[in-house]
């Protein structure tokens, strides 16, 4: 049996994003997002969030839109949500790719972000209302200092750390 490779890499000084993944796979998780304006919709996922348009139907049908594996979104024509719900999505990012995701999305849609908060867990994470009013939350794990009184705590609960 071969040992799973997660496509998110460990974090770090100078980590690099892997590149969007183009290959096909049964998809074990996905999002559905009704949108009005399916062009609109589509440019900001690419351009401001980076994905990648993997797959577009005939007059916009569906859209799959891929970042890294694992993080696809379908964009359908429809009606998107009338407001923004408290639910959200979050997609892996390293934390390189934080600010210019902010930025990006900024230039397109103003008010769009929220500042990038570090949270207790261990990760910097970004809010971005999208146009279809989904709450999407890209999220970089912050590199956990080998010496620290996290890290103790992770290994006296069992989690095989090295030490500085």
């Amino acid at each position: 049996m071969s040992e799973f490779k997660s496509p998110v890499p460990m974090p770090g000084p100078g980590v690099t994003a892997p590149e969007p993944y183009r290959e096909f796979y049964g998809m074990p998780m996905f999002v559905i997002l009704p949108t009005a304006d399916v062009e609109e919709s589509k440019d900001f996922w690419i351009r401001g969030l980076g994905f990648i348009d993997l797959f577009s139907a005939p007059e916009n049908q569906v859209v799959h839109l891929r970042r890294w594996a694992f993080q696809d979104v379908l964009l359908v024509p429809g009606e998107p949500m009338p407001e923004p719900t408290l639910m959200s999505t979050s997609f892996s990012c390293v934390l390189d790719e934080i600010e210019p995701i902010a930025a990006r999305c900024e230039e397109l849609r103003p008010g769009s972000t929220t500042a990038p908060v570090e949270q207790p867990w261990n990760s910097v994470e970004l809010t971005v209302l999208t146009p279809e009013n989904a709450r999407v939350v890209m999220t970089a794990a912050r590199r956990i200092d080998p010496d620290s009184p996290v890290a103790d705590h992770l290994r006296e609960m069992g989690i095989d750390l090295p030490r500085g």
